[in-house]
C-alpha cells in the first residue's frame, strides 16, 4: 500500500500559466491585450512569408491569440508571449503544447520570433526556462520539438539544443497554401536533461 507522500509525488504536475524569466528573455502568459507587440513583431522580418512557416499574418494575429486560449482553456496548451529582456518589447509567441498531464509530457512548439532577435541568445535561454519548468516543475519524461523537413534553421537551433532526431512523420499535415509537410519529430529525455541543461547554460555564459 502506497503512503500518501508516495501516492502524491505520482499525481501528475499540471501545466498553466506562469511567468518565466531570465537574463536575455520574459516569456509572459499569453492575452489579447498582447495583440499590437505581437503584430508589431510579426511585422519585423514578415516571416509568414516563408512558406515552410506558420508565423501569423498581421491580420491574422487576433484568431490566433484566439486559438491558443482556447488550447489553454482546453488544457491542451500554455501559450506565451515572449518579450526581449532587454529592450521590454514583445518579440514573438511560443508554447507548451499537445500537453499529456498523465505521463506527464509536452511539446515546446508554435514558436516564432522578430527576425531582428534570430542569432541571439533570446532563443537558446527561452528554451532553457522552458525545458527546466517543464523537467523540474512538470516532471515530464519527454519534451518534444517539432519542425518542417525543410526548415534548415530550424532543425539545426533544435539539434543545437541537444535534442535527438526521433524520426519524420510523412505527410503529417498540409502547409497553409496546402502543401504536404513531412513533420521531424525530436526529443529530450528526462535522463538527458541534466547534459542538456549544462549545455545550454555554457552556451549562455561563453564569451561571444
Amino acid at each position: 500500500m502506497k503512503t500518501g507522500r508516495q501516492a502524491s509525488e505520482l499525481e501528475p504536475k499540471p501545466f498553466g500559466p506562469v511567468t518565466l524569466t531570465g537574463r536575455h528573455v520574459r516569456l509572459t502568459p499569453l492575452s489579447m491585450d498582447q495583440h499590437d507587440g505581437l503584430v508589431g513583431a510579426a511585422r519585423d522580418g514578415e516571416l509568414w512569408k516563408l512558406w515552410y512557416t506558420s508565423v501569423p499574418t498581421p491580420e491574422g494575429m487576433e484568431a490566433e491569440i484566439a486559438r491558443r486560449l482556447g488550447l489553454q482553456a482546453a488544457g491542451s496548451m500554455v501559450p506565451f508571449s515572449v518579450v526581449d529582456g532587454q529592450s521590454g518589447r514583445i518579440v514573438g509567441m511560443t508554447s507548451f503544447m499537445n500537453i499529456d498531464a498523465i505521463g506527464p509530457r509536452t511539446e515546446i512548439g508554435s514558436t516564432w520570433y522578430a527576425r531582428t532577435v534570430h542569432r541571439t541568445p533570446l532563443n537558446t535561454e527561452a528554451k532553457l526556462l522552458l525545458l527546466a519548468h517543464a523537467f523540474e516543475q512538470a516532471g515530464c519524461l519527454a519534451v518534444e520539438l517539432r519542425t518542417h523537413f525543410l526548415n534548415q534553421q530550424s532543425r539545426r537551433a533544435i539539434e543545437r539544443l541537444g535534442a535527438k532526431l526521433d524520426g519524420v512523420l510523412r505527410c503529417h499535415q498540409r502547409t497553409r497554401d496546402g502543401a504536404l509537410r513531412d513533420t521531424c519529430v525530436y526529443s529530450i529525455t528526462a535522463s538527458e536533461w541534466p547534459t542538456v541543461r549544462s549545455h545550454l547554460t555554457w552556451q549562455l555564459e561563453r564569451p561571444r
